[in-house]
């Protein structure tokens, strides 16, 4: 099979790491890519959020095979553009998309389908969203409602500072448009997992689940980030939780989304809080988590190519997906300012690109791109994601 991976990640050079190990692959590019990809297959100079100019790449090089690692293609639309051109797409369509790129309609579709989830108001106007806090004064969750790079929500203690966020998001335009309509949310309190189900519109292949870290500094202390570290499984992760999240959330909403005429083909990637009342959805994304992937691809016994395509072609019911028993952590590596402003360009030295020193220690690159004289340099806030394996989660904190 020929691919072409789009990103330019440590989640797309995870993907392009293990896409590689596949024996039915034959050539990959990778629409944008980084230093890492750069190592594995052909990085292409194409704009990842251009869909007419990914599109065109992949019928020129043939690809039998278009993976989308980001969300914002999705958003736009990319899967429809490259479907309509007869390229099977592993992402989903613009309208199942809808289920990252709106807060408001995910949590429309989650009361459809009888998903437990907060309570939640929408408000499409700031002088109404404080008008409801002055009278709402514990705790609550405020969300901008549109995309935001994993930083458009604040978890609030009390209404005064529920009020400041709603603030940044609206008149503060802290993240554009996104923030034009914001969510109020319950809080709700317990453990939070990302849990990720390949799905072909109709199916989903055995869960895969991970913790990660937004915060910025130990102890969940600091600003929130696109993602600081992550883990995989939870010593949580139990068969009978996995069991409990397929028939709660997985099933109802795949059935949804069918019914509303968009069927998910792709990851469904839920963010989940295990509450005293059983687990609860806190949100949805259209794509694999990053630093999550990096913590949970190496866990995948199957052969990729075959899931990610049987996923793309609606036929998952034809394979076996088997996940390791091992265990597997992330550490984000990142400039130093980050997720506030950074400088660039610094060198970076030890780094492997083409694979790991032992198997079962792993460094992926995400900010890093070739200095002048071909050697890697800093070139975005997140820089590299160290990732370790073992029997145990303390052997793998130990080799990450």
């Amino acid at each position: 099979m020929k691919v072409l991976l789009v990103g330019a990640g440590g989640r797309e050079h995870a993907l392009a790491w293990r896409i590689a190990q596949s024996p039915q692959l034959t050539r990959l590019w990778v629409a944008g890519g980084n230093y890492g990809t750069a190592a594995l297959a052909e990085n292409l100079p194409v704009s990842t959020d251009d869909a007419a100019a990914v599109t065109a790449a992949a019928q020129q090089v043939g690809a039998d095979l278009v993976v989308v690692g980001p969300e914002l293609p999705l958003v736009r639309g990319l899967a429809d553009r490259l479907a309509a051109a007869g390229i099977p797409v592993f992402g989903p369509t613009q309208a199942a998309a809808r289920l990252e790129s709106s807060k408001s309609f995910a949590l429309e579709v989650m009361q459809q389908a009888g998903v437990p989830a907060p309570w939640h108001r929408v408000f499409a106007e700031e002088a109404a969203a404080r008008r409801f806090l002055q009278d709402h004064t514990g705790p609550v969750v405020v969300k901008a409602d549109g995309l935001a790079a994993g930083k458009g929500v604040a978890v609030c203690d009390t209404s005064a500072e529920a009020m400041r966020a709603v603030r940044a998001c609206m008149s503060g335009r802290a993240f554009g448009a996104a923030g034009d309509t914001v969510v109020l949310e319950e809080r709700l309190y317990g453990r939070e997992i990302s849990v990720f189900a390949f799905c072909d519109g109709e199916r989903w292949a055995p869960l895969a689940a991970a913790c990660d870290y937004k915060r910025r500094y130990e102890g969940g202390q600091g600003p929130n980030t696109g993602g600081m570290g992550s883990f995989s499984p939870p010593e949580l992760w139990t068969p009978p939780l996995a069991a409990a999240v397929e028939q709660a959330v997985i099933r109802p909403m795949l059935q949804a989304m069918a019914q509303r005429g968009a069927p998910y083909r792709g990851v469904l990637y839920a963010g989940l809080m295990l509450t005293d009342d059983g687990p609860k959805a806190l949100e949805f994304n259209c794509r694999l988590g990053d630093p999550e992937t990096q913590a949970v691809l190496p866990l995948l016994e199957s052969d990729p190519l075959e899931l990610l395509l049987a996923c793309a072609a609606g036929r998952l019911d034809d394979i076996t997906v088997r996940w390791s028993g091992r265990h597997c952590a992330a550490v984000s590596v990142v400039s130093g300012g980050y997720p506030g402003e950074y400088a660039a360009g610094f060198p970076i030295t030890g780094l492997v690109a083409d694979g790991p020193d032992s198997p079962d220690s792993l460094v992926f690159c995400a900010g890093v791109a070739a200095g002048a004289d071909g050697r890697p340099v800093t070139a975005g806030g997140r820089v590299l994601t160290a990732v370790g394996l073992g029997d145990t989660r303390a052997a793998a904190r130990a080799a990450a």
